[in-house]
């Protein structure tokens, strides 16, 4: 076998200009794999931290019915309070919950005293709020306290109102909201910061304390509108979510229906969309891989058998089974896509180091952010291109092996 693999090399040199060639075409399809791979899931990575970390969360559990229309932000759908009791001893006794944070969304008026606009809001426990999104405190700009998002009596208001209605921290700004019986009450609060936009559900929505939420609208008994759930593990929300379903599906209303429904975060945001359209491309990019493999080693190949008839004949005639002829030709393209792939691993893996060094900065999104990536790949991903390549490799240098095991000794001796 070695025999076979130093005659391989040494018939492959002895057409540089064109081994060279072919071999760096598929060492740029490798690199252009490993980098658009490492690129690009460091790209999700970012993204997604900064969605669940800073807005979304792992999981949020909902009364059954109320994602349906949360766009609305309904009074009328939300968790009684008997019932949040039942899910907290649900979450606690849940292996893989990591921390939960319940929160009343409603939408209000929020004014100057100058000028008046709509407003979405979340009333939240600041401490359970900055263990289930932990990033939300670093969107805060001109925070009033740094040990705490906000407290009884403030307001952290989005980025755009804040903006566009020339609000800052300390200044004093009432809200007006209307509960599900339609009494309407007004509530002064003072500004605690400024909430940075972020893409997605939730990005520009402002915050103040549950106990204040509860108060302005009027509630004598808070109920809940979502409860916020983190996983001790981003790999492990899928698992968390299978068990939580399993826990809570006894739970029944007053018709005998699940009282509660379980979104994990890539059902709440459209972004997923996104991350499964990046996971496509990443397909695409492996199958031109295989393309180009495919017709760069076949081309090769062929060339070489039409160029080697002579010598093949001879080889034939001194008695070489049609068996070691393929095997001789299989070999040259297993070598060609050999060398080939694992220089463009080194290569592509090479150039991510660079980047991780020099750091790679990406804006997205309609606040124009900046993302720092820092660019890995799995080395399953590496491997799986090299071995994609071989495999090509091997496969487009069987037709050509088959020819040329199939060639007369008589009429390949007398090829011109």
């Amino acid at each position: 076998m070695l025999k076979v693999i130093r005659l391989a090399l040494k018939n492959l040199t002895r057409y540089k200009r064109r081994t060279l060639l072919t071999g760096l075409l598929i060492a740029f399809g490798v690199v252009a794999v490993i980098l658009f791979v490492g690129l690009s899931g460091s790209f999700t990575r970012v993204v997604v931290g900064q969605i669940t970390d800073s807005v979304l969360s792992h999981l949020q559990v909902h009364r059954k019915g109320y994602v349906a229309s949360i766009d609305n932000l309904p009074l009328d759908r939300m968790i009684p309070p008997q019932a949040f009791q039942r899910l907290e001893a649900v979450l606690a006794q849940t292996p893989g919950v990591a921390a939960v944070s319940p929160r009343i969304k409603f939408a209000a008026m929020l004014s100057n005293y100058v000028q008046t606009t709509g407003a979405r809001l979340n009333g939240i426990d600041p401490a359970k709020e900055q263990a289930v999104a932990p990033l939300l405190a670093s969107r805060v700009k001109n925070a009033a306290h740094p040990d705490t998002l906000l407290r009884p009596g403030e307001v952290l208001l989005p980025e755009l109102l804040a903006k566009g209605m020339n609000v800052k921290t300390g200044d004093t700004v009432v809200l007006v909201a209307t509960n599900k019986e339609g009494s309407v009450n007004g509530m002064t609060f003072k500004v605690a910061g400024v909430v940075e936009s972020l893409m997605g559900p939730g990005g520009r929505d402002g915050y103040l304390h549950i106990k204040d939420a509860a108060t302005l609208l009027r509630m004598t008994t808070p109920e809940i509108s979502e409860v916020a759930v983190r996983a001790q593990s981003f790999e492990g929300v899928e698992k968390l979510a299978k068990a939580l379903r399993a826990a809570l599906l006894p739970i029944k209303n007053k018709t005998g229906q699940p009282l509660f429904e379980l979104h994990t975060w890539d059902q709440l945001t459209p972004f997923h969309n996104v991350v499964r359209m990046i996971n496509i491309m990443i397909l695409g990019i492996k199958i031109i891989l295989i393309a180009v493999v495919l017709i760069s080693v076949l081309n090769v190949m062929m060339m070489s058998v039409y160029e080697r008839v002579r010598e093949i004949g001879a080889l034939a005639a001194m008695g070489t089974s049609p068996g070691r002829i393929r095997g001789l030709f299989v070999a040259e393209g297993f070598c060609l896509g050999l060398v080939s792939s694992l220089a463009g691993a080194a290569i592509g893996l090479g150039a991510l180091m660079v980047m991780n060094l020099t750091g790679v900065e990406v804006h997205f999104g309609m606040a124009n952010q900046i993302f720092a990536l820092t660019p890995t790949i799995a080395p399953l991903e590496v491997v799986s291109a090299c071995l994609i390549v071989l495999a090509v490799s091997v496969l487009a240098s069987l037709q050509p092996a088959a020819k040329a095991a199939r060639l007369e000794p008589v009429e390949a001796l007398r090829h011109v």
